[in-house]
């Protein structure tokens, strides 16, 4: 066991929980007369206001320009975190070592540390037809994407894609997923053995398709709810992996499909599902077709079972309000993806009229998304945002990326920012990672400007390092 110190500057998200806690272990410290380096009250901006994921639920950034990170890679959790004269002089000094497990300095005081990105809807097998050209939704499916699916029920294939996706994860400061695969289980077991080798926090399953679909990839109704099942048994919750349940969306799978995707998600308290809502509108027109006796694309999910507040709906874009309320009354999360709905000509998403309803999280969509890096996503969901005269401020953005998308998972309690006992999953990110980004910083003025710039010109070259359970993963030029 060894004592990791990371000192570096800090932003993180805190909860007014987590904020209350941490004031509570500084007045106690306060009292401790032994510690005359505590408390060290650090910047938390309540002036900033964000609009939370969870409702009524106030969260507020944490800046500390001095930091330090205390992890210990036993456990691979954080230990603690403050300014580094209170931290070392806790951790380090010399009578504070006299006795306990040794302490190893990581010097990163011209960097930034952050909670690792949370991608909240992304396809590891259409990394291979990323950047296809020229379709819209339902032809981009047949023309692109089925093809490239078709190959997964290689092991082979399935294998070294996965390694390369989430080493690509990991280059882009991405420690977390929920992710598609595909309908074959192989392409399910080769994901989850190479994310528990690398001891990611990851979720996936096989998606289910009978129908509307080629026939190489559509799963009998029966066999595609046992494979999943089957999955759910081997994979939910060793260790540091979930399975979702899997439909790609209504079109893809028939009613009896999607009864028996909601019942088995109702069997479960802590399975995800994952699955696609309201992208383009001849999505919602086909389905409509399909499903005429239903009032719209979200009451077949709904009226079949579907809805939860583990369930992720990617998309959401063409929602009537009685769907937003029935979003909201089951506790439903929206994954809004950016770069996908630009690329495929999708529409625009309304960030904050659908916050008002529901949780929503931030995603690439990889691969009709562009790219798998979060801080390349959240230019892209700026610029969707400033069409509708919303703009997204960097604070909100990177609030999203990490703990918000943590709370949209139910994972707020593992990950997402750095209080105590939290899995040490977190980038070291390099402000200046670019020659035009190191120009462009020297005119900023505030801690706001810069955190804006990082988020509309930042990308995989910033990323610096990627820490997972408190072990380094990825360096910069360097996969582990």
């Amino acid at each position: 066991m060894t004592i990791h110190i990371y000192q570096a500057q800090l932003l993180h998200y805190l909860t007014e929980e987590n904020l209350a806690n941490r004031m509570q272990r500084a007045t106690s410290d306060a009292a401790d007369l032994t510690n005359t380096e505590r408390p060290d009250l650090t910047v938390v901006d309540k002036n900033v206001t964000l609009l939370p994921v969870i409702a009524g639920v106030k969260v507020y950034p944490e800046y500390i320009a001095d930091a330090a990170l205390v992890v210990d890679d036993a456990t691979g959790c954080v230990v603690d975190y403050g300014s580094k004269k209170a931290i070392m002089a806790e951790y380090a000094s010399s009578s504070a070592q006299e006795g306990k497990a040794p302490v190893k300095i990581h010097d990163y005081q011209d960097k930034l540390i952050m909670p690792g990105f949370i991608d909240t809807h992304v396809h590891y097998p259409q990394i291979d037809m990323i950047a296809a050209f020229g379709e819209q939704l339902l032809d981009w499916l047949n023309n692109y994407t089925f093809v490239t699916e078709a190959n997964f029920g290689d092991p082979k294939v399935a294998h070294d894609t996965s390694k390369f996706f989430l080493n690509q994860l990991l280059a882009n400061g991405t420690t977390s997923a929920l992710v598609f695969s595909t309908s074959h289980p192989e392409s399910v077991e080769a994901f989850f053995t190479e994310s528990e080798r690398l001891n990611t926090r990851m979720i996936t399953g096989n998606v289910l398709m009978d129908h509307n679909a080629p026939e190489h990839l559509c799963v009998p109704t029966e066999q595609g709810i046992r494979d999943t099942q089957n999955i759910i048994d081997k994979w939910h919750e060793r260790g540091r992996q979930h399975v979702a349940i899997t439909p790609r969306f209504a079109i893809t799978s028939t009613p009896k499909q999607l009864q028996m995707t909601g019942e088995l998600y109702r069997s479960y308290d802590s399975v995800y599902l994952q699955t696609h809502l309201a992208e383009n509108l001849d999505e919602v027109a086909f389905v409509r077709e399909l499903y005429p006796n239903h009032k719209g694309y979200l009451d077949v999910y709904h009226d079949l079972g579907l809805l939860g507040r583990r369930t992720t709906l990617a998309h959401g874009i063409y929602l009537e309000t009685a769907e937003y309320e029935v979003l909201r009354d089951t506790g439903t999360q929206i994954a809004h993806c950016p770069t996908s709905n630009l690329f495929l000509g999708s529409g625009l998403f309304d960030l904050s009229k659908t916050l008002s309803y529901t949780g929503v999280s931030i995603a690439t969509d990889v691969g009709a998304g562009t790219s798998l890096s979060m801080l390349t996503t959240l230019s892209e969901a700026y610029k969707v945002q400033q069409l509708q005269s919303n703009p997204l401020s960097a604070h909100q953005g990177l609030y999203q990326i990490t703990l918000g998308n943590a709370q949209s998972l139910l994972l707020d309690d593992k990950i997402g920012n750095f209080m105590p006992n939290k899995e040490a999953d977190f980038v070291v990110i390099d402000m200046g990672g670019t020659d035009l980004m190191e120009r462009r910083m020297t005119q900023t003025k505030s801690l706001a400007e810069q955190l804006f710039v990082l988020m509309m010109l930042g990308d995989d070259r910033v990323i610096e390092e990627t820490i997972i359970a408190g072990v380094s993963r990825y360096k910069k030029a360097t996969a582990v």
